[in-house]
């Protein structure tokens, strides 16, 4: 079959893998300019250097037998290593957080920066549309690799069911703050964790393969963000660095960088589905979203689709 992925995070990668491997044609379509998705990393140059920011997730980990195999390969190859200040079991991408995901698009043909807004169903199969403009090639199956929210929009005149589903399942939005200094702050930990504000906060300059000035990520609490979801950047970056500051008990010195990032969809819902696949359709869903808010729940539920539409 010639199959269409519509999302090239981590979910949308691990279903091309394996269909891939079953000797299909797969093209993934991605809004953004280049792999990640919310294992994202952001790079900035400063006065003392570039520094980098995995402002998405954090860490992983890894407890299904398969998904280890795949870290395993991930660490013997140098992409990953252990990072130990989060946990025995919090593994982070090396020497940034989306290099394991670079890995993994680069086996596949990925069309970037291309906004899926519609699908047409066509006697013989499935074409996207793309910013009101149908996309020649016709694909015999469709597959959404995206956030809830985006899947509903997308599913809604052709399943009723899945999109449903992906409406009822809510995403909690999270506002990340990324600061980086000069000088180090004097803290002997790395990370900080459930405060009012500040749900997260580590030294993103501590983790394993990391180079550059001493670099914080400063994720607020879903309460926070939710009610704050829509102040502009600059609002946030004071507030969620004065909340920082709290949380360190000391003012914060002048920072080479202070940015931040609105997730709409960063914390993905959970339902009792691993994957959705309509078989006579052809259509099918995966994402972290139909499991639970873990990057390995996105591959679990990438790698039960490519199952599901193999079958």
């Amino acid at each position: 079959m010639k199959i269409a992925i519509i999302g090239s995070g981590l979910s949308g990668l691990a279903c091309a893998d394996h269909l891939v491997a079953a000797r299909h044609e797969v093209c993934l379509f991605d809004k953004a300019r280049g792999p990640g998705g919310r294992m994202s990393t952001r790079r900035m140059d400063t006065a003392a250097g570039q520094v980098s920011f995995d402002h998405g997730a954090q860490y992983f980990t890894a407890r299904d037998p398969a998904f280890q195999t795949v870290v395993k390969q991930w660490q013997e190859s140098g992409a990953a290593a252990l990072w130990t200040a989060a946990g025995p079991e919090a593994w982070v991408g090396m020497p940034t957080m989306n290099t394991p995901i670079k890995a993994l698009a680069a086996r596949h043909d990925v069309a970037w920066s291309v906004r899926i807004d519609g699908l047409v169903k066509q006697a013989n199969g499935w074409q996207l549309q793309s910013e009101g403009h149908i996309i020649e090639a016709l694909f015999d199956t469709v597959i959404l690799a995206i956030p809830a929210e985006q899947a509903a929009s997308l599913l809604e005149p052709w399943e009723s069911e899945f999109q449903a589903l992906a409406e009822d399942t809510v995403s909690a939005p999270c506002w990340t703050l990324m600061l980086a200094f000069a000088d180090p702050i004097k803290t002997g930990k790395a990370t900080f964790r459930d405060d009012r504000v500040i749900g997260w906060a580590a030294r993103n300059s501590d983790k394993p393969g990391r180079t550059g000035p001493d670099s914080w990520v400063i994720q607020a609490s879903p309460d926070w963000s939710i009610e704050h979801l829509e102040d502009r950047q600059e609002q946030v970056v004071t507030a969620l660095s004065g909340g920082f500051a709290d949380l360190l008990g000391f003012s914060l010195h002048d920072p080479l960088v202070a940015s931040a990032h609105r997730w709409r969809y960063a914390r993905s819902g959970k339902t009792s589905h691993s994957a959705l696949y309509n078989s006579d359709m052809k259509i099918g869903v995966c994402g972290d979203w139909l499991i639970g808010p873990r990057v390995e729940c996105a591959w679990l539920s990438g790698t039960a689709l490519a199952k599901m539409v193999l079958a």
